[in-house]
């Protein structure tokens, strides 16, 4: 017989623990009670962590483990007794520290729980009140604090959330008390705010088809799914219900009680209602009480329309969750997604709820990194039909890239590039081979273009140029064949510069030091030649030393870093030593935003210098057409970003210790200073009360202790200090970084759209993937793989109205959101200064509805 462990964890899957292919609900809880009925005399405890663990991990389980919790309730009501209080205090533990997912589940874990007889409807309902009292407390005008409306938010969707798994049983056995609790919610609806997307959605405003689906927002939609629901008689079929099967046996269990709960103050409403000190708070609420998914509806209503709208929530939860805790076992995570407890099929809903993850905005809960994996998983799980439905998901998405945000698109990017990397390289790229028709600077030829430059990182150029065999024109598209440029072999090379490099190369394999190469050079070189000279001759040098490999590069910046400081040791200087960079991997993006990357995190490079750099006027008219110096930027910023989260996390941790060694400091104290205080006189002379080795020992250990606690404490003002240095640089480098994108973008939109609108060309006709064509979307029956799409047939003019200008100032101003969106944290304290630095009578309005609504501030033009 199985163990007790593999019985609770693999109860309602095909195993062979259960000593079945099959899965019947009914057998697996049976035969998992029965052995918990014998083991709990031996290890209740173990038992009772285990299952509770299980409950919480893997919660499209829950009706399954609240059954076999109401059964043992029948012969051990004491274990039972002990679940019930336990979720009641990791309840409340979650609500005091805004654990979302805790919250969430084990609410759902209470509401099967009630249905199994082990908690009482009314207990249940209580935890409901308490919630919506505090979410209508803080969108009250008045009385709370509307900025925070995203928790309360969330208070009122873990209610609904509930109620696919117990609003039957409610309406049966308290239809009063739950209408009241419905009357509230219509309540809270009517006075909350509408939810807007702006700033987060991926799919641009302008998009028409997409307003559509964003009529209403996340709260909103559930609302009406759970009204179907109630309209349906709350009959659904992605919930299972096998307490129904013992209903008889459960109704003999005792109802424990499940005390009362209170939900976290947040924080005052600010005194003045500007918009600025709402968006803050805002920010911060949204931050804590994310928004779960925005559904991308990737594939048409035709795909799904078999489900009630209901289970497409359910399966999302499913899907959610299975993702949420099993992001370390990538294996387990596929098996547990193709294997939900639901009697239909949702592949297309699999491969939409996990795109919708990894295009959510602000920012995924996972590495995208993860998200690949996890499809790579799937296609090899479901061989026969969800690769092609990743491939018509693909397709859908290239369809509106235009209309993508442009972090989304960066990231459709490379989980495309690297998706394909685990697949030979296998597409039929043929499809895509008229984009050559279109502008450079249309963004599906960008996009190809992109793709195959990482795909390049990926492997290597022939075999992605093997790859394309079927679309040779599409060659075009690769990145540069080849290396580093080695200017001083080239034939028209400066013959003096060319001696020069010569020099340094001896001197560098005759292991001369830096120092003694910055003595040559100050003698022999500047002198002579000019600074400018000496820049351009030692980097290329430098890089052309370190150019074997990333080690080799590693070594050159470590060695002479010395050198290179010395000789730039300036912006001016800075600026022309990442040109210098540039030039000398100018056929290969990733190995120019790895050697300035370096470079900045040695201190050679500022990260003011690489904004300047990037705002260059040469490079300025490359921002539409190519992803390089946005690498570059994104880079830049985010090694200055992550140095803040680091310190902060250092801190956060000291600020522990501190605290630690306070209280270890004053208990050897207080004990050094009882011991004192047993000192007797004699004859007028002190004579010790206690043993003078251990008074010895504590005076020894109170004095460690202060050390230990004062050294903490230096620890923690040095990060602080630190910390305070990084804000300072962090907000230099967002004001520069905004103030160029103003200059640059202030002409440009001004010239490109005079009546303030944007325009984006709607370019599908004769050129889009019909996703109601089956030859498109569907598997063919044959060998499992997606038929070819005829879509793409004579295709031979560009049907892209769009100028280079107005696509310019379209692609600037989606990076100016998405830095906006990324990097709010670090730009709401900051928010009056940029204002001041940007604002003009020059600065276009399109420019500040692009900042704004990637701060999630709505503005008017």
């Amino acid at each position: 017989m199985s163990s007790w462990r593999t019985l609770i964890l693999r109860i309602g899957e095909k195993s062979p623990d259960y000593g079945t292919n099959s899965v019947d609900f009914r057998d697996h809880i049976e035969t998992c009670f029965g052995v918990l009925r014998r083991e709990l005399d031996h290890c209740k405890d173990d038992i009772f962590k285990f299952l509770l663990e299980c409950a919480e991990k893997l919660p499209h389980k829950i009706p399954l483990y609240g059954t076999v919790v109401g059964l043992l309730n029948l012969e051990n009501d004491g274990f039972v007794k002990k679940v019930v209080e336990t979720i009641h205090t990791k309840l409340q533990e979650a609500l005091d520290c805004g654990n979302c997912s805790t919250i969430r589940i084990l609410m759902r874990f209470l509401t099967v729980l009630m249905c199994c007889k082990v908690v009482q409807p009314s207990a249940l309902l209580v935890v409901f009140e308490t919630l919506l009292s505090s979410a209508a407390t803080i969108v009250d005008e008045e009385k709370g604090n509307p900025s925070w409306q995203a928790c309360a938010d969330f208070y009122v969707t873990c209610i609904l959330s509930c109620l696919p798994w117990g609003g039957s049983e409610l309406i049966e056995q308290v239809p009063e008390e739950i209408e009241r609790v419905i009357v509230g919610i219509e309540a809270y609806l009517s006075i909350r705010r509408h939810c807007s997307d702006i700033g987060v959605s991926a799919f641009e405003d302008s998009d028409s088809t997409h307003k559509v689906h964003s009529e209403k927002d996340f709260l909103e939609d559930l609302w009406g799914r759970i009204q179907d629901l109630s309209n349906n008689g709350w009959k659904l079929d992605s919930v299972p219900r096998p307490h129904l099967q013992f209903e008889a046996q459960l109704v003999a269990g005792k109802s424990h009680d499940f005390g009362p709960i209170n939900c976290p103050e947040l924080p005052d409403a600010p005194v003045a209602l500007s918009g600025i000190a709402f968006g803050r708070q805002k920010h911060d609420a949204e931050l804590k009480y994310p928004q779960r998914i925005r559904r991308l509806n990737i594939f048409p209503a035709s795909k799904t329309e078999d489900l009630q709208s209901i289970d497409r929530f359910v399966v999302e939860e499913y899907l959610l969750d299975v993702l949420l805790f099993l992001n370390g076992c990538r294996k387990e995570c596929a098996s547990y997604m193709v294997g939900l407890p639901v009697p239909f099929r949702y592949e297309y809903l699999m491969a939409e709820t996990i795109f919708s993850q990894l295009l959510l905005l602000p920012q995924p809960p996972f590495k995208p990194t993860y998200y690949t994996l996890v499809i790579v998983d799937l296609c090899k799980a479901l061989p026969g039909a969800f690769p092609a439905v990743v491939a018509g998901a693909v397709r859908a998405l290239f369809d509106k890239i235009a209309e993508l945000d442009m972090e989304c698109r960066t990231r459709l990017i490379l989980w495309f590039s690297h998706h394909l990397s685990n697949f030979q390289f296998i597409w039929p790229w043929e499809e895509w081979s008229y984009v050559l028709n279109l502008p450079k600077w249309a963004p599906k030829r960008v996009f190809v273009q992109e793709v195959l430059e990482r795909e390049v990182r990926l492997s290597y150029w022939d075999k992605v140029k093997q790859s394309i065999e079927n679309a040779p024109a599409l060659e075009v598209l690769l990145p540069p064949k080849g290396g580093p440029y080695l200017k001083y072999s080239a034939e028209d090379a400066d013959k003096i510069e060319v001696a020069l490099s010569a020099e340094i190369k001896g001197m560098v394999k005759g292991r001369k030091t830096a120092r003694e190469v910055i003595v040559w050079m100050d003698e022999n070189v500047v002198p002579v030649h000019g600074l400018d000279v000496a820049v351009k001759v030692i980097v290329h040098t430098l890089l052309d030393i370190g150019s074997k490999s990333f080690t080799h590069l590693i070594t050159v910046l470590e060695r002479y870093g010395q050198l290179i400081a010395k000789i730039c040791p300036d912006q001016e200087k800075q600026i022309l030593l990442i040109d210098e960079v540039n030039f000398f991997w100018k056929k290969s993006t990733q190995m120019t935003a790895l050697t300035i990357d370096r470079m900045m995190g040695y201190r050679l490079i500022s990260n003011l210098a690489i904004v300047r750099w990037v705002f260059s006027p040469a490079n300025i008219e490359l921002f539409h057409t190519s992803d390089r110096l946005w690498e570059i930027l994104r880079n830049a910023i985010n090694k200055t970003y992550n140095r803040i989260s680091d310190l902060r996390k250092e801190i956060s941790i000291l600020k522990t210790n501190v605290l630690s060694a306070e209280k270890r400091a004053s208990e050897a104290q207080a004990e050094l200073n009882a011991a004192e205080g047993k000192l007797a006189l004699v004859d007028g002379e002190p004579v010790l009360g206690e043993n003078p080795m251990r008074m010895k020992r504590l005076k020894s250990s109170a004095e460690k202790t202060k050390e230990e606690e004062v050294s903490v404490r230096e620890s923690l003002e040095a990060k602080e200090a630190l910390l305070a240095r990084a804000l300072e640089e962090i907000e230099t480098l967002l004001l520069a970084m905004y103030k160029c994108f103003s200059n640059v973008l202030t002409g440009r939109l001004r010239d490109s759209f005079k009546d303030k609108e944007l325009h984006r060309s709607d370019d599908t006709d004769g050129m889009a993937i019909d996703l109601e064509d089956s030859s498109a979307m569907d598997l063919d029956q044959e060998n499992g793989g997606p038929k070819k799409s005829n879509s793409t047939v004579g295709r031979t003019s560009s049907g892209y109205s769009v100028t280079e200008g107005e696509q310019w100032c379209l692609s600037t101003l989606g990076y100016v959101k998405a830095f906006s969106r990324q990097y709010a944290s670090e730009i709401w304290p900051h928010i009056e200064k940029l204002e001041t630095e940007i604002s003009g009578e020059d600065v276009h309005p399109l420019f500040l509805k692009a900042l704004y609504s990637g701060l999630g501030v709505p503005t008017e033009l």
